[in-house]
């Protein structure tokens, strides 16, 4: 005698108990599409040793060069506006001075972004250095109008921009927004302000290929309670947990973004192992590095990298790590 038909929704919830059944049947790398079969080419700060650190310029040409996303830092404005730049102070790399949250956006719009980038003499040197020759900054002047922009661009590319610019200048490409504190205090309190801040811009774009970290655990709490659909990346405290504790590194994780080694208490520490990389994957997590310290960001150590399924590199030369991977391609087998 056949079965009797089941009713149209008491079919649809038993579909639905075994999809999910399935997909808690599956491997936690297989739930998590962070997890990479080679490591993304993500440009730090837009590639902040090849291109004017935090420009549109920058964006644009690092994915023309082949980044698969893009990395930048945002604060906010003493008008309360979510601005791109890495420093707490415009002194580093502008022709300004003076704390993000001491100006308003329009004041930050009439400064030059590159004012201080010049091409680092060696692939470890520094590209915001102040006591090079005048013709080393090789952009100064173009976001004034004193001097002419590259070919396709504009004076508007080598100023601050906004979150909500990125955000809608590149529509279809991943990208990592790290919530900084913006003035010299660095207190908690203004990274959780941030943190709302931020929550409101990304919320309002609808994205959910943007990952959102911070040094401080409580402005990703904070971003979670505001904006609990958008993967994050733990800061300090749910790292060490991770690491040390063996506990959950806080809701909404979908990747740890760590250097190789890190300073603490005058001890370096290694964090990222081919080990830790591993254990990562097997609890359904991405693993992404930048440099800090004594790292260096170099072809060797991008194959190191590559070869223990790092899923991303957080790399301020994006030209050069895009050209290197193509030049000799990851042969580890890793679990995406």
């Amino acid at each position: 005698m056949p079965s009797p038909r089941l009713p149209v929704r008491a079919a649809g919830a038993a579909l639905g108990a075994l999809v999910l059944a399935l997909v808690l049947a599956l491997p936690a790398a297989a739930a998590n599409r962070w997890i990479e079969r080679a490591p993304l080419v993500i440009a730090h700060q837009g590639g902040e040793d090849e291109f004017p650190s935090n420009t549109m310029y920058a964006f644009r040409k690092s994915v023309a060069a082949g980044a698969d996303m893009l990395e930048l830092d945002v604060g906010v404005s003493r008008d309360g506006q979510v601005v791109v730049m890495h420093d707490t102070t415009v002194d580093r790399m502008t022709d300004g001075s003076g704390t993000i949250a001491s100006k308003t956006l329009g004041q930050l719009r009439r400064l030059d972004g590159a004012y201080w980038f010049a091409l680092p003499r060696t692939p470890t040197g520094d590209a915001y250095d102040h006591q090079r020759a005048k013709a080393a900054y090789r952009f100064r002047g173009v976001a004034k109008g004193a001097r002419r922009p590259p070919a396709g661009f504009g004076a508007e590319d080598f100023r601050i921009p906004t979150l909500d610019e990125v955000l809608r200048a590149f529509p279809r490409l991943p990208i990592n927004v790290e919530i900084k504190g913006r003035t010299k205090a660095e207190a908690d309190a203004e990274y959780v302000r941030n943190a709302a801040a931020v929550a409101r811009v990304v919320k309002a774009s609808k994205r959910r290929d943007v990952i959102v970290v911070s040094f401080k655990q409580t402005a990703v709490d904070r971003f979670h309670e505001l904006a609990p659909g958008v993967p994050l990346a733990p800061g300090v405290t749910g790292i060490a947990n991770w690491l040390l504790g063996g506990k959950q590194p806080g809701a909404g994780t979908v990747a740890f973004q760590v250097p190789i080694t890190y300073e603490f208490n005058g001890s370096k520490l290694t964090i990222t192992t081919q080990e830790a990389v591993a254990r990562a994957h097997r609890e359904g997590f991405a693993w992404h590095v930048w440099f800090g310290g004594d790292d260096v960001d170099a072809p060797a150590t991008w194959r190191t990298l590559a070869s223990w399924c790092a899923d991303g590199i957080m790399t301020s030369r994006p030209r050069a790590l895009a050209a290197e991977l193509r030049r000799s391609p990851p042969t580890a087998k890793c679990p995406a």
